[in-house]
């Protein structure tokens, strides 16, 4: 791997890890998983209690932090934990 490629990869690190760290602090979850199917660019991120949030508020506080950081995935699906 090239040095441009390490630090790209280094820098979309910090990003994802920067995305799941907001997404668990917006939704005021203790616990958190996170998977990255690479083939599709799906990001599935699973938080403890999601599931006491309606579908409307997810989106209201979820698309902001999307917008915001912008990570290159086709899609980002939210899942309860």
């Amino acid at each position: 791997m090239s040095d441009t490629e390490e630090l790209d990869y280094q820098s979309f690190e910090e990003d994802l890890k920067f995305l799941i760290t907001t997404l668990k602090d917006s939704f005021e979850s203790t616990d958190v998983e996170y998977y990255v199917d690479d083939h599709n660019e799906i990001l599935y991120v699973k938080l403890e209690g999601l599931d006491e949030y309606p579908e409307h508020e997810i989106e209201e506080i979820a698309t902001p932090i999307f917008e915001e950081l912008d990570m290159d995935f086709e899609e980002i699906i939210l899942l309860p934990l």
